[in-house]
């Protein structure tokens, strides 16, 4: 599965998650991490297309 977790070990990730931030923050933080990995994901992107660019020149 993820990163070689099961199905335990994420949901003992998700109840220690909803412990240590409450059951209010935890869509927040969802949000904000999707927002970053897509900023990651377009620069990522970006760089490779700079890349190819200059390597056809």
């Amino acid at each position: 599965m993820l990163f070689g977790l099961g199905w335990p070990e994420v949901a003992i990730i998700v109840i220690v998650a909803i412990v240590i931030f409450g059951p209010k923050k935890i869509p927040e933080l969802g949000n904000a991490l999707g927002k970053t990995l897509r900023g990651f994901k377009e620069e990522i992107k970006g760089s490779s297309g700079d890349n190819n660019s200059e390597h056809e020149q």
